[in-house]
């Protein structure tokens, strides 16, 4: 009997995330980090498979239902460079874990410039 009310509640099929969420998904959630001025125009790309996407400074890898993302940062003057950097970790990591639900492996920040204007 728990065998078929477990199989009621699932709906049947399938669902796919286009890998432009997850560069949306860790964009976003580094631009709401305090002290992120904005993500640095530059290397852009979701995995070889997937060259497609509109992640300027955003790079996403994906191995199986791992994720390992790249994010090229511009901050803002005045900030804590390493505590800034491991906020946009942990802030990315849960919002990719919490979201979409896939692991990651690796956040690597990449801190181009400081925003003095």
């Amino acid at each position: 009997m728990a065998a078929k009310e477990k199989d009621a509640v699932r709906a049947p099929g399938t669902t796919t995330i286009a890998p432009n969420v997850l560069v949306t998904t860790a964009r976003l959630a580094a631009l709401g980090v305090q002290g992120v001025a904005a993500v640095a125009p530059g290397p852009s790309s979701v995995n070889r498979l997937f060259r497609r996407g509109s992640g300027e400074g955003v790079r996403i890898e994906i191995d199986d239902e791992a994720v390992s993302v790249d994010l090229h940062l511009v901050l803002e003057k005045e900030t804590n460079v390493r505590d800034v950097s491991r906020k946009v970790q942990e802030d990315v990591a849960r919002a990719i874990e919490d979201i979409v639900g896939m692991q990651v492996t690796r956040i690597d920040v990449h801190i181009e410039d400081i925003d003095y204007t």
